[in-house]
């Protein structure tokens, strides 16, 4: 027989039921709720709930309860690792649903290997730009505007065109080299990067997907041991009114049809929170090696990106090296040695004429 009941009533959508050991327990008709302790009218969740005790399910994973939730330690304090900080889903910018965290640090992911792709465009048209420009430097240098000029201003100009062509040899190189050590090493890093993401996303969403249908199998064995448990409850009351033989092998059928509840249960939570663990150390494995290949692909790029501004300055030495021999006949033109030397190839005669004397 069940010991008397309290005098006061229960707050709204709270019922009372008993447990196969005779024990009370409470349960929240409302959202199906379980405690241990009389819940009293006053609002919150009474502390000894066995429904999620110290827990907050958001999307099938169960976080602490914010009224109770300890100090938590960083994984890798001090780093702002993705292992620490993307557990949780967010709403999705393009609709009402929800994304993963780590779907956002793969998103991150393909982004930077498109931002990757578009680098690579940009070396390629400044790869053309060095090779049209190489193109008109070599065409300009062979037009034979002022290839009469003579003496010393003409061996400058004869070497500022041939500078052109030397020039022109410079930014092929430049361009060449553009080629095979920054825009090829773009294009080809990480080749299968596209299908390790997907092998990832799907790894990892797999898990999730376990961990949500065995939440739900929680949730499912939770209704039937509640249902159990009323069962039982109503099998009580009954024998309560009337004493019976038969009352009595129900009550015994329907105590351990609430014990077999129990035991699903307590097996449903145990292969969640397995799932949940396996989801746990595959979401922090993955990150970190999500968090390893971005670092990778950045150093990769500043290193590449280096060697173009030390190709740039060398294109730039070179053309000065063009420009040097222009510099130093430009020093050396003397228009009186050229006016010398245009005399002593062209003079017709030293012999002034003189006038006519009768």
């Amino acid at each position: 027989m069940p010991p008397s009941m309290p005098k006061y009533p229960l707050p709204p959508h709270w019922k009372c039921y008993m447990s196969p050991q005779g024990r009370r327990y409470y349960v929240n008709t409302t959202n199906n709720e379980t405690t241990w302790e009389r819940p009293s009218s006053a609002p919150g969740t009474p502390k000894n709930s066995f429904r999620h005790k110290n827990s907050l399910p958001i999307n099938c994973v169960t976080f602490p309860s914010p009224a109770c939730m300890p100090e938590q330690q960083l994984l890798k304090p001090s780093e702002w690792s993705y292992c620490d900080y993307f557990w949780a889903d967010k709403k999705d910018p393009q609709g009402n649903g929800c994304i993963t965290g780590f779907e956002v640090l793969l998103q991150k992911q393909l982004k930077g290997k498109q931002m990757q792709k578009e680098m690579a465009e940009f070396i390629r048209e400044r790869i053309k730009i060095e090779e049209e420009y190489a193109k008109n430097l070599s065409k300009l240098s062979q037009i034979p505007l002022a290839s009469q000029e003579e003496g010393t201003l003409g061996e400058a100009w004869a070497q500022l065109k041939k500078s052109l062509a030397d020039e022109a040899e410079v930014h092929l190189k430049f361009s060449s080299k553009l080629q095979s050590e920054v825009e090829k090493p773009f294009l080809t890093f990480r080749e299968n990067f596209k299908k390790d993401m997907k092998r990832l996303d799907h790894h990892i969403a797999d898990l999730r997907k376990q961990m949500v249908g065995r939440y739900a199998a929680v949730e499912k064995a939770r209704k039937a041991l509640s249902d159990r448990q009323k069962e039982l409850e109503l099998k009580t009351q009954q024998l309560e009114i009337k004493l019976s033989n038969k009352i009595e092998e129900d009550i015994k059928k329907a105590r351990r049809k609430s014990t077999q509840a129990g035991d699903d249960l307590m097996r449903c939570v145990d292969l969640y929170n397995q799932s949940q663990s396996k989801w746990f150390e595959e979401m922090v494995t993955t990150s970190l090696e999500l968090e390893r290949l971005e670092v990778e692909r950045v150093e990769m790029i500043r290193q590449h990106l280096c060697q173009y501004t030390t190709l740039r300055h060398e294109t730039d030495m070179f053309n000065q090296s063009t420009m040097e021999p222009v510099d130093q006949l430009l020093q050396c033109v003397d228009p009186t040695k050229d006016r010398e030397t245009w005399v002593r190839e062209n003079k017709t005669g030293e012999i002034r004429p003189v006038d006519i004397e009768i």
